[in-house]
């Protein structure tokens, strides 16, 4: 018996992932456009040919001026810590930190919630979570083969006694569906900043033994390319996320995590991630993605939204309840189907339905959502907000650039880059009086989105389209003068 329950759970496949537990991603593709842009004359748009293939193993002085460009600095050879200080204090960024004491990792101190306790704590709930799976197969094709070994009779008893009772097992069916009802209703909460309804049964505290494991497993893969604290690319990406949190701290969900930040020098990984204890990564790919300090501050807010708005648990939550719920579905798969190899058949039918139906949308909705408290938090932190949806643009723009296939939004877990960039620019001016209430500085007169715009038309003029629909691919020598208009 435990031999046939062995291979039943190979045939089912059933895989644990902690990293899709643990942390909330932001996963980009990766093809670059490092597209610089800026107000002032002379600056170029170029686009790097990029097929999967590492672009550099450091970081050019090209694409450090991009940051702190249209910031008033010019870097020449070197990166030294006291030319990135500068750009963060002609960006206006350092008057506003309210300097405090760090750790050598760049950890800074605040209080902590107090912790609350589950029934069960999600790393035991990673053992049940197959351990019930198995259950309902077993139980399920037990039923198959008891059904099959009955005579005719005794089925035709078993079906007039189904008949008969079949009252008492509605009701018993409908007390079972109120248990679950009820269960349902009084674990909601409504979501931080936003106000959302959402089920929640655990909380980011009790991820605590589960993020440990995948804080220790990432520093133990990155620990070779981790960039130290006297870099000026880790100096830069502190001072923006002490930034945002200095001038977020009225917030409890931001002032109860100890936000700790971890830059990693992997120039081919466009990623950054933040797990639900506040340890921020952040890949110098992204670094050399964005074309200024507004993108990078607002990716930076859209990280620190997932953890703020504990969207890590959200998910767990709502799928080990969701895994609740399709148990009996995945019993009577088992039960009805006459051969082993047509429930395998049926339960992947079952999985696929439930990831593409719910699943994915549900995460998409979770993006959505950081991307609004992201931009609100950089809006409170005096970042032009409008860079935000530029990135999307740009983004868009390499894909289309570069010859990438765009594959349907339905298909992935993140929001289109056009539709991302079209939302935020629906939000922007809501954050833009979100900023003003803040008492920040004048944005600039130029609208960095009407630049974009102004630099793609140019590119795309330059270059002759091949086929009907069809865009001839740039070499990365390809320049296009920006001139800003008055």
């Amino acid at each position: 018996m435990l031999v046939e329950a062995a291979r039943i759970l190979w045939i089912s496949g059933q895989r644990i992932s902690l990293n899709r537990l643990i942390s909330s991603r932001l996963t980009l593709h990766r093809s670059i456009l490092n597209a610089p842009y800026s107000t002032q004359p002379g600056w170029a748009l170029k686009s790097v040919l990029y097929r999967g293939a590492a672009v550099s193993s450091t970081i050019s002085a090209p694409a450090w001026s991009t940051i702190c460009a249209g910031r008033g600095l010019h870097t020449k050879g070197g990166h030294s810590s006291g030319e990135y200080t500068s750009c963060i204090q002609r960006s206006g960024v350092s008057s506003w930190i309210q300097q405090t004491p760090s750790s050598p990792g760049g950890s800074r101190s605040f209080h902590t919630s107090s912790r609350r306790h589950v029934l069960l704590p999600p790393h035991i709930w990673l053992f049940i979570k197959p351990l019930q799976k198995l259950f309902a197969i077993i139980l399920g094709r037990s039923v198959r083969s008891w059904w099959k070994s009955l005579p005719a009779n005794k089925r035709q008893l078993f079906k007039e006694s189904v008949r008969q009772n079949k009252w008492k097992l509605s009701l018993g069916a409908g007390a079972l569906g109120c248990v679950i009802v009820l269960f349902y209703f009084t674990n909601l909460e409504e979501t931080p900043i936003t106000g959302r309804s959402r089920l929640l049964v655990f909380r980011k505290e009790d991820y605590e033994l589960l993020t440990n494991v995948e804080y220790e497993s990432l520093i133990e893969e990155y620990k070779d390319v981790m960039l130290p604290a006297e870099d000026a690319r880790y100096q830069l990406v502190q001072k923006l996320v002490d930034h945002l949190i200095a001038c977020n701290r009225d917030l409890p969900e931001v002032s109860r995590i100890q936000w700790t930040v971890h830059v990693v020098d992997k120039p081919e990984v466009l990623n950054a991630f933040v797990l639900p204890n506040g340890q921020v990564f952040m890949f110098t790919g992204m670094l050399n993605a964005v074309a200024d300090i507004d993108q990078l501050t607002a990716i930076l807010g859209h990280e620190l939204a997932h953890a703020i708005l504990q969207h890590t648990a959200e998910k767990a939550s709502v799928s080990h309840f969701l895994d609740f719920l399709l148990l009996i579905s995945l019993v009577m798969i088992w039960a009805i189907c006459p051969m082993d190899s047509l429930a395998i058949f049926g339960q992947w039918i079952q999985s696929r339905l439930r990831e593409f139906l719910f699943e994915r949308p549900y995460s998409r909705t979770l993006e959505a959502e950081a991307d609004k408290v992201g931009l609100e938090l950089a809006a409170k932190a005096c970042a032009d907000v409008r860079a935000s949806s530029v990135f999307w643009k740009q983004m868009e723009a390499s894909d289309t650039l570069l010859g990438l296939p765009r594959l349907p939004e339905w298909l992935s877990t993140h929001p289109s880059h056009g539709n991302r960039a079209e939302h935020l620019d629906r939000l922007i001016p809501k954050a833009i009086k979100v900023r003003e209430s803040c008492h920040c500085p004048d944005l600039p007169s130029i609208d960095p989105r009407l630049i974009f715009e102004m630099t793609m038309k140019q590119l795309l003029e330059q270059h002759r389209v091949s086929e009907p629909g069809a865009i001839e691919p740039l070499r990365a020598d390809n320049k296009v003068a920006v001139t800003a208009r008055a």
